[in-house]
């Protein structure tokens, strides 16, 4: 309920949020084993990628951080604010920054739009698990078959 009350407002200085989020909100960090950050967002940072890259990978490195990234992908035009971006992108090119930038922080990236889920790192590992359980199926039961055979 608390996310679906937020506006959105504002530019996408993802540094100067990241920064807040890691060395002040995060201050008592070595009292736990694991801690994560969700970025949600719909378009590209205002900073280069390999910058924010590089911060990532040295802020979470320090402590189990990671940084996960939930990119919604909007029709074009409906930004009802009317802010321009400091830096645009196309979908595409948002979605592999933002890949660049959870890989460094070990995190999980997901991108959905009003279409549905385009890409998620989640949904990934769920079909590899369950293709994994398909091929040992089949060789058990190939195996249980060829054992009856020669029985």
């Amino acid at each position: 309920r608390w996310v679906l009350s937020l506006e959105c407002k504002g530019s996408r200085n993802f540094m100067s949020a990241l920064r807040r989020a890691v060395e002040v909100d995060f201050k008592d960090k070595d009292k736990y084993k694991s801690q994560g950050l969700y970025l949600l967002t719909t378009g590209i940072p205002d900073q280069e990628t390999h910058t924010i890259s590089a911060y990532v990978a040295e802020a979470c490195g320090g402590f189990d951080l990671q940084l996960h990234v939930c990119l919604f992908s909007v029709t074009k035009g409906t930004d009802p604010s009317g802010i321009i971006p400091a830096r645009y992108a196309n979908p595409m090119e948002t979605a592999n920054a933002f890949k660049e930038i959870v890989q460094a922080a070990k995190g999980r990236f997901h991108w959905f739009g009003e279409a549905g889920i385009f890409e998620s790192d989640d949904i990934t590992s769920i079909i590899s698990e369950m293709e994994k359980a398909k091929n040992y199926s089949q060789k058990c039961a190939f195996l249980v078959e060829s054992l009856k055979q020669h029985s």
